[in-house]
């Protein structure tokens, strides 16, 4: 699997995990939502991921999107 699949993967998963909290324990957990999509927005502009640059130190193999 690459760097892009898996950042994609856990984007996804923190998205609806925070959205699956915020109807259990409260709204607050909406900021989660927030920060994960403003990363994502921030990494097409700039590139610049921290999840992608520890999956590549951790050895997953380069994707387009990060290499």
């Amino acid at each position: 699997m690459s760097i892009d699949r898996v950042v994609m993967a856990f984007a996804g998963t923190m998205i609806l995990l925070s959205l699956a909290l915020s109807q259990i324990h409260g709204p607050n957990w909406l900021w989660l939502t927030a920060f994960v999509g403003a990363n994502l927005l921030q990494a097409a502009f700039t590139g610049f991921c921290p999840l992608a640059i520890v999956l590549k130190r951790i050895g997953l193999r380069p994707g387009v999107a990060f290499p």
